[in-house]
């Protein structure tokens, strides 16, 4: 890694708040320099970082992007790297990662990252360092590099049970009921409340912790200083003063649909439980409740009404035996309080545990290919050349090639003078 100044190191030290005399600060700088350039649960920088630790696999992967990625490999298979073990195969996903990070190593501003950070007040936090939730390790290479939290109360990872409540932004009446009566049941049994901080479900989870006085914890999908929706920012910062905000990706970093689906299993990681309470077809509650499922944490649906579009997902959850039925509001609090003391199985164990009900057909059936949201996301009305679409999505030029090509055929953009642009 190039050398650290003097004024970085101390921006470290100014972030990392009670625990600032114990952390190796080149250590973070480099930790937080991943975490600007890979996009939420890049699995190829997890098993990096893991074998080499981070100023080391930075410093290796910078050389790598600047000349031949073959010293990088043998690195990796010397150091035990998990898959390096099988070059032929390692070698090709090694040299994909190294194409998706290239645009954006050179354009790292980790100054930049320190002063967004310490513009809304926000702190660092490190893995194995003070306040780190350790339920995110269950991740494994998928665990997020760094957390930035905004919270003026306790940390996050205090040894709290803690349920995760979401659905449907565009609820019913009896879904916020719903809803509200989950929450409060688990608040009233000293629970802290995880969710996502959007409209509809989420935020009638926060409400209501907030009134009764819980912990809770809103996992956003960009920067820590980016408080979307809009019409949820005074809500979320009152989550901020009574229990915390967080977010894996580094600060002035903007909310995405691809990365609210990969904040998704942060909110099921750090819960001991997830309770979803309204889900349509499609809609993203359900793929925590899959990230849930895969940790070997609870699941719970609650049922609406057959023919209620808003419940088909719980409904479908349940027939398949990947959910709980919810009986009683406080069937997900019981399994919360009981889960310190039963041992879970193994990730992918259905929670339910027994024989499927029903085809296991995927539960989403996304319009676009994940690529194609991930290029929509990089693009607006002003056309971009690809360069700029890959730094945006944390993609390689090559896969933002196939995924234009893909999202042409499907009208999704065009070509203009500059480059491309949303159709």
């Amino acid at each position: 890694m190039n050398p650290v100044s003097r004024g970085l190191l101390d921006a470290v030290g100014r972030v990392l708040g009670a625990e600032r005399d114990s952390v190796d600060r080149v250590e973070t700088a480099a930790r937080v320099a991943w975490s600007a350039v890979v996009e939420p649960g890049d699995a190829v920088a997890g098993e990096l970082l893991a074998a080499l630790g981070p100023e080391r696999a930075l410093g290796a992967v910078l050389l790598a992007a600047d000349g031949d990625s073959a010293e990088l490999l043998d690195g990796c298979v010397e150091a035990g790297v998990a898959g390096a073990e099988d070059p032929d195969a390692f070698g090709p996903a090694l040299e994909s990662a190294l194409a998706r990070w290239r645009p954006r190593l050179t354009a790292v501003d980790v100054n930049g990252v320190f002063a967004a950070a310490e513009a809304v007040g926000a702190r660092l936090l490190v893995p194995g360092g003070a306040g780190w939730p350790s339920a995110l390790d269950d991740l494994g290479p998928h665990a997020p590099v760094v957390l930035w939290i905004r919270s003026a109360s306790a940390l996050v990872g205090d040894g709290l049970p803690a349920l995760a409540v979401v659905g449907s932004r565009a609820n019913t009446v009896a879904g916020a009921e719903a809803a509200a009566e989950v929450t409060s049941t688990s608040a009233d049994a000293g629970c802290a409340i995880v969710s996502g901080g959007a409209y509809g479900i989420d935020a009638v989870a926060h409400r209501v912790a907030i009134a009764a006085g819980s912990p809770t914890v809103a996992v956003l999908a960009g920067g820590v200083d980016q408080l979307y929706p809009a019409g949820n920012v005074e809500l979320l910062r009152n989550v901020a003063r009574q229990g915390a905000l967080l977010a894996e990706s580094a600060p002035g970093t903007r909310p995405t649909r691809w990365r609210f689906l990969a904040r998704n299993r942060l909110i099921a990681a750090l819960a001991d439980a997830t309770v979803v309470v309204e889900a349509g077809a499609r809609s993203g509650a359900l793929n925590t409740a899959h990230h849930a499922a895969q940790l070997g944490r609870p699941v719970f649906a609650v049922p609406g009404a057959f023919a209620s579009s808003a419940s088909v997902g719980c409904h479908r959850l349940v027939a398949q035996g990947r959910a709980q039925l919810v009986v009683h509001p406080g069937d997900p609090t019981a399994a919360v309080l009981r889960r310190g003391a039963v041992t879970t199985g193994a990730a992918g164990t259905r929670t339910a545990g027994r024989p499927l009900a029903v085809p296991n057909e995927p539960l989403v059936s996304a319009d676009q290919d994940p690529e194609v949201v991930r290029v929509l996301d990089a693009l607006g009305r002003r056309a971009l050349p690809d360069d700029e679409v890959a730094r945006r999505s944390g993609m390689s030029l090559a896969e933002v090639a196939d995924a234009i090509a893909l999202a042409q055929l499907q009208g999704l953009v065009e070509r203009r003078n500059g480059g491309w642009a949303r159709a």
